[in-house]
């Protein structure tokens, strides 16, 4: 029996963030003329991004499954990591993710970092991750993202001009997770850049 084609659900950051914002739109394009599947719906709770809202609408509502890949950005990464804790997902790639409320008073309402991280369990619950980190990142210092790939061994990619990747830095192309996506999904394309 052939197996499902992967479906990528995209997760945006806290703050207000959409799936109109930053690189997303872009990313659905590409993905889209690849003819992988993306599901990308606005979340219910922009603003705190609280965890007992998040993880049941990204089983629920965007029916995430052993064949999807979830992309998040910032707090979206976070959603990301704590889902895989205790769901079976084909993959993800972090964008900017944090483990610790780094001291804000908003990331602690969301509920994330209340309790130790399972890293054995995230990594044992998919097939790979990769993580995007910039240096300059003026939201979660690069020690948070050093610290994740050392838990994960995440395929790891660290900039130094890349800010949060959008909020801070006019990002509207991430060609680098299109490119990745088709080596991990084995997809041949001339261009698509």
């Amino acid at each position: 029996m052939k197996s499902q084609a992967p479906n990528v659900i995209f997760l945006p950051g806290n703050g207000g963030s959409t799936i109109n914002d930053h690189w997303f739109p872009f990313l659905q394009e590409k993905l889209n003329g690849l003819h992988i599947k993306v599901t990308a719906k606005n979340f219910p709770d922009p603003v705190l991004a609280r965890e007992k809202i998040w993880i049941p609408f990204i089983k629920t509502n965007l029916g995430a499954d052993t064949n999807s890949i979830l992309i998040g950005h910032s707090s979206g990464a976070v959603a990301a990591m704590r889902f895989a804790e205790e769901n079976r997902i084909y993959g993800s790639i972090l964008i900017a993710p944090s483990y610790t409320d780094l001291g804000d008073y908003h990331e602690k309402l969301s509920g994330y970092f209340n309790r130790p991280w399972r890293w054995d369990k995230i990594k044992a619950n998919q097939n790979w991750i990769v993580q995007f980190a910039s240096l300059d990142d003026p939201y979660i210092p690069i020690n948070e993202a050093r610290h994740i790939h050392e838990e994960l061994d995440t395929e790891y990619f660290e900039y130094d001009n890349h800010g949060h990747f959008g909020a801070d830095v006019f990002k509207t192309e991430f060609p680098e997770i299109v490119t990745i996506l088709k080596r991990k999904l084995n997809i041949k394309v001339a261009s698509i850049m």
